[in-house]
């Protein structure tokens, strides 16, 4: 495996570098993002909500909206295809994603300035209103604004993009982690790129990075039960 493009920094373990946005977020810089609902509540409940998601991460990649994404949801789908295929200009580049149940996870460079706050909260906000309507409630919705942590090696840039895709298996909601359909897991399987952009970035086979992934799945479902047992609320 191969990574390109990158400045290895080295130093400074993974949990030591959690910052809530102190020090800016810097263009050209890797940071997995991740943000979970207040107190573990479950806010993808079916395939609906976790398709609409999607396609507001997809919407809101875009600098330029000229549209709310209210309006945007009711044109045709070859116009939404239309609009969403336009990937030349981004707020970021999304290297790898995963929808879970109660919370998300994104590995994102940011590419402009602001991109990440800019995107998270559109993101974010818009779920909010769509299922504080659908619910009939009101108030927030997410425990926090979003958690960043900057990435800050090539090897640990390859093991966040595997804890990602491996989510799904640790929390017990699939066997096999192609089978969970709302993480880019199966872009990396595919060699294809749909939603995320990464193969300039990475290097790697389609096989040699299955083997990646399920080398480390069963170690890693049995550290998120000790985990959940010595953690409360706690949901990868």
């Amino acid at each position: 495996m191969h990574i390109s493009g990158m400045c290895i920094l080295g130093g400074r373990g993974y949990n030591t570098c959690m910052a809530m946005r102190k020090i800016p977020l810097v263009n050209g810089e890797y940071y997995h993002i991740f943000n979970r609902s207040i107190a573990g509540f479950k806010i993808f409940n079916k395939s609906y909500d976790f398709i609409r998601f999607v396609r507001a991460m997809q919407y809101y990649q875009s600098p330029i909206l000229n549209l709310r994404y209210s309006r945007f949801s009711e044109l045709s789908a070859k116009s939404q295809n239309k609009i969403l295929s336009n990937r030349d200009e981004v707020r970021n580049i999304i290297l790898s994603y995963s929808i879970m149940p109660t919370h998300f996870h994104f590995i994102l460079r940011q590419d402009i300035d602001n991109g990440i706050n800019n995107f998270i909260g559109n993101l974010t906000s818009s779920y909010t209103r769509y299922f504080n309507i659908l619910h009939k409630r009101k108030g927030p919705l997410w425990e926090s604004k979003f958690m960043n942590v900057r990435i800050e090696s090539d090897e640990q840039l390859l093991h966040l993009i595997r804890y990602i895709h491996l989510n799904p298996t640790s929390a017990g909601l699939v066997n096999e982690p192609q089978d969970w359909q709302w993480s880019s897991y199966n872009e990396y399987l595919n060699e294809e790129e749909k939603i995320c952009q990464y193969k300039e970035i990475i290097n790697i086979p389609a096989k040699e990075y299955k083997k990646f992934v399920m080398d480390r799945k069963d170690y890693q479902k049995e550290l998120s039960k000790i985990k959940s047992m010595l953690i409360d609320n706690y949901t990868g």
